[in-house]
């Protein structure tokens, strides 16, 4: 490591307590995405919170309880705001401690750089390497455009984040103006539950669709999941990866030999993310891999950096469907439960791909307070957010079956939705229809 860079880390190393001293009234404190956000900084912050006034705090995704949030529970000194819920945060919104940013993923380091506002910026990352350079680890997403616009930015530097290959990983000591050594820390782990009867069958009727060569974006959650952990298992070969999230799935996939990226266009022979987050076996994984590639999220996400590979096929999940195609997957009712994330993005992107597929995945009925309901509905529940339009649906699966909407008029929509409905709502889908004129009398 050069003596200049290691006399000028000296210089600029402060403790937590000296860090979040930095922070003044009606700052915007921004905490980045995911695993890359701080922890000795937010218990300092916290321990200032009654000398705070009108602080908000920005974030995404977060891992951990937020302990300057918790410390101020009724949000008389500062405020939470995130791009996208994680459960943490979906609690944190019910308490009233958090608040939600409508955005399309693709376009945060854009959002940075030309609309938000950071007076100090605070981000979690592996400990400068002999380049002078702090590797932003499995949350590259905007993390850069983040220290292009801070005013103040401040480098909680962690032995346990991995290092990173890709683009936009990190930012140089030159650029920083605090350290906080947080020597060794734990990476938060994200426990994916395993799959259910409806998720396998799911998982079955989506893995015949995807063939050798496929570029795969796999999203959160136990379905896409599925999908993955059959594919490996299967005789499908060269498979190629350009994702939002890093997975475990996709660790099991490579170690199967089934992905290769032989076939892709973009970062050949490489597995493409913009985040990780899973179990601490992914993390190894990551850490010093050149087999993967990570990049900003506008990378990873904007649709005419998708349709570049041919053949992709994005799996993603919806919570509700309405009978004309529109998909809810962010909200139920007027509670925000996550965020637009890639979605949309991914769906355009993987549809405008040459042979490619988007699929949306979900089970058709869920059960709250003792009560069964159907997820595919006549028209969407009051206050529910569409995430992807009907415009842009194309497959759609449940355990009862896959159809694809493109072309298709809406009573053609309706009869094919209500044909992969749960079997006990279908005459009651089928009497709304008609009672909406979804269906017309005849024909249909």
């Amino acid at each position: 490591m050069s003596q200049q860079y290691e006399s000028e880390l000296k210089r600029k190393t402060v403790s937590a307590e000296q860090a979040a001293e930095s922070v003044k009234p009606g700052d915007w404190v921004e905490y980045g995405f995911g695993l890359g956000q701080p922890d000795l900084f937010d218990a300092a912050l916290a321990a200032r919170v009654p000398k705070l006034d009108r602080v908000k705090l920005r974030g995404c995704l977060a891992m951990k309880p937020r302990a300057a949030v918790e410390a101020d529970p009724e949000g008389r000194h500062l405020a939470y705001l995130s791009w996208y819920f994680s459960g943490l945060e979906r609690k944190m919104h019910d308490r009233g401690l958090c608040n939600h940013i409508p955005m399309n993923f693709g376009e945060a380091p854009d959002n940075y750089r030309r609309f938000v506002d950071v007076d100090v910026a605070v981000l979690k990352c592996a400990p400068m390497d002999a380049h002078g350079y702090f590797n932003f680890g499995p949350s590259v997403t905007y993390h850069k455009a983040i220290t292009e616009t801070a005013k103040h930015l401040i480098i909680e530097a962690d032995a346990s984040v991995p290092y990173v290959y890709g683009l936009e990983c990190g930012v140089h000591i030159s650029e920083v103006d605090q350290v906080i050594n947080a020597g060794a820390g734990t990476m938060p782990e994200l426990k994916n539950a395993g799959p259910g009867p409806a998720d396998q069958k799911v998982a079955e009727l989506i893995a015949p669709e995807i063939k050798d060569g496929a570029c795969l974006q796999i999203g959160i959650g136990a379905m896409p999941n599925a999908v993955a952990e059959l594919l490996a298992q299967s005789s499908v070969k060269d498979l190629g990866v350009h994702t939002e999230m890093f997975v475990d799935s996709l660790v099991s996939l490579y170690e199967a030999g089934k992905i290769t990226g032989a076939h892709k266009t973009t970062n050949r022979y490489q597995m493409t993310y913009c985040f990780a987050a899973g179990s601490s076996r992914l993390y190894k994984f990551l850490d010093h891999n050149q087999a993967c590639f990570a990049g900003p999220v506008d990378y990873t996400n904007l649709p005419h950096h998708i349709m570049r590979n041919d053949n992709a096929v994005a799996i993603c999940n919806a919570a509700q469907i309405d009978l004309t195609g529109q998909a809810c997957s962010e909200s139920a009712g007027i509670r925000q439960i996550s965020g637009t994330g890639g979605q949309l993005q991914f769906i355009r992107g993987a549809y405008a791909s040459r042979g490619g597929k988007a699929i949306l995945c979900l089970a058709s009925t869920f059960e709250r307070e003792n009560r069964r309901a159907s997820r595919i509905v006549a028209r969407i529940d009051e206050s529910n957010i569409v995430t992807t339009p009907r415009t842009d649906v194309m497959y759609v699966v449940t355990e009862h079956g896959i159809v694809n909407l493109k072309g298709k008029s809406v009573p053609e929509r309706a009869r094919a939705l209500i044909g992969i409905a749960h079997p006990d709502f279908r005459d009651d889908l089928e009497r709304a229809a008609r009672e909406y004129r979804i269906l017309p009398r005849t024909l249909f």
